[in-house]
């Protein structure tokens, strides 16, 4: 008998398509460069074998079919030649468009929104990431449904024709999906509430946030294992990497030593055109670490041909979110190493002359000192103007407190007395409410200011 041998799942033959509307369009984008991107995403998804792609174009959608009858023919006949499995549609395809399609072409289609659920479901990891890719693919499901199967057709309600109609299989559908949304909403919440307890634990600590965000594979994971050592998940390839990763660093000191500010990096999730609104407010509560950054690292792929484009749609997306316009950000030109020399100089001429700029190449290292430098000098400006005198009076068993002054680098002096340690101090308005957050005894002035009485713990301030 001959032995069975496992044999590896055949490749999804795929072929993907970009509408294009011509003069009629509204894109800033190149068709070619939004078809090279749509096919990138194909490549993303796992078990794909890209067959072909073509940029279609059209003078106007059709209501029905999307495309005219002459190009109809003109695709199906490519397809079947091809054997063409799936069809990835670079834009949005409305749900009776989909039904006809996949109808007409004998395939599976797959619209823009579609394409990045799958991505999205394929590489989520953490329960929340989990969660939040399947409330919204639930909401995009919730718009798909459509009467095409006769099981869609109204059920009688109440005893045999006395009884008025039912509700329909599409009511009864989408009543069980919004419970499931109620359901993922309720375990979501949960998990938020998590994230905010993180959240506010790390507010008791007096580091600086700085969060990295910018167009999907403009190189965000490789600057951050540059910066942090971490190991990150890095490919090239879009959406890569999904769940937010923080990090907390020494930035160099003046010496050069690594006894300088404390900062935590957070990596987030990447951004790309036309991004589903499901997705935006799914992964609302995970790109709530940027709403609470000090400083923003905005980093650009600068060899992109479309990398003014690519700015464009990230800011769009983070003034989405509520993103306050005067938070400090730097933006990082990425890439230079993949420039000719000439191009690359240029670039690095132009950062050392503008504001708010650093051209550098996480892959090789250059100008990453100049951006470690321009990180420290925009946190100076955010967080350490000005720095104000302080005195507290600690218990001498309060070695939490003390430990914790003297981490965070504030302490001018130290002294025993009969009543317990004196500490001068210089610290900030932000490090001054995070101790206070610590220790859970912060000091209010009253109207006639005068310090109010302390709060039961091991500190207070002196008079």
């Amino acid at each position: 008998m001959a032995e069975l041998t496992e044999t590896a799942a055949k490749p999804t033959r795929a072929y993907v398509i970009h509408p294009d509307l011509g003069r009629a369009r509204t894109q800033r984008r190149e068709p070619e460069h939004s078809l090279a991107e749509a096919v990138a995403l194909a490549l993303a998804l796992p078990g794909i074998e890209m067959v072909g792609s073509e940029v279609a174009n059209l003078r106007e959608p059709n209501a029905g079919k999307l495309f005219g009858k002459g190009k109809l023919a003109e695709i199906k006949e490519r397809l079947e030649a091809l054997e063409v499995e799936l069809v990835l549609v670079d834009g949005p395809v409305t749900p009776v468009q989909q039904r006809n399609l996949e109808k007409d072409w004998g395939v599976k289609l797959l619209d823009r929104t579609g394409l990045i659920l799958e991505i999205f479901a394929d590489r989520a990891r953490t329960r929340e990431g989990v969660l939040q890719v399947e409330l919204a693919a639930l909401s995009y499901q919730r718009t798909r449904l459509v009467r095409a199967w006769t099981h869609l057709e109204r059920q009688r309600g109440g005893l045999g024709f006395v009884g008025g109609p039912g509700e329909t299989q599409i009511e009864a559908d989408r009543r069980a999906i919004d419970d499931q949304m109620t359901r993922l909403r309720r375990q979501l919440d949960r998990v938020v509430k998590t994230r905010s307890l993180h959240r506010a634990s790390r507010a008791k600590v007096p580091y600086p946030i700085v969060a990295l965000v910018g167009y999907t594979n403009a190189g965000k994971s490789t600057l951050f294992n540059r910066l942090t050592g971490a190991d990150v998940f890095v490919k090239d390839m879009l959406f890569a990497t999904l769940d937010p990763t923080m990090r907390a660093i020494k930035l160099p000191d003046a010496q050069g030593s690594g006894s300088g500010r404390k900062v935590i990096l957070s990596d987030t999730v990447g951004f790309i055109s036309d991004l589903p609104t499901e997705l935006v407010a799914a992964f609302r509560a995970t790109l709530e670490e940027v709403l609470e950054a000090d400083l923003i690292l905005h980093v650009r792929d600068i060899s992109h041909p479309e990398t003014e484009e690519q700015a464009h749609d990230v800011a769009a997306i983070l003034d989405s979110l509520g993103v306050d316009e005067d938070v400090a950000a730097i933006e990082v030109w990425n890439k230079i190493d993949a420039l000719g020399d000439d191009t690359r100089a240029a670039l690095r001429r132009t950062d050392a002359r503008t504001e708010g700029v650093q051209a550098v190449s996480a892959l090789s290292g250059e100008g990453l000192d100049d951006l470690i430098a321009a990180i420290d000098r925009q946190l100076g400006e955010v967080l350490d103007e000005p720095r104000l005198e302080g005195h507290v009076v600690l218990d001498f068993a309060d070695g939490r407190s003390r430990a914790w002054l003297h981490e965070a680098g504030v302490v001018e002096r130290e002294d025993a007395g009969e009543d317990g340690l004196h500490l001068d101090l210089r610290w900030t308005a932000r490090q001054k409410g995070a101790f206070e957050a610590f220790t859970g005894t912060a000091a209010e002035l009253d109207e006639d200011d005068e310090p109010d009485e302390p709060r039961s713990g091991g500190w207070h301030p002196a008079d």
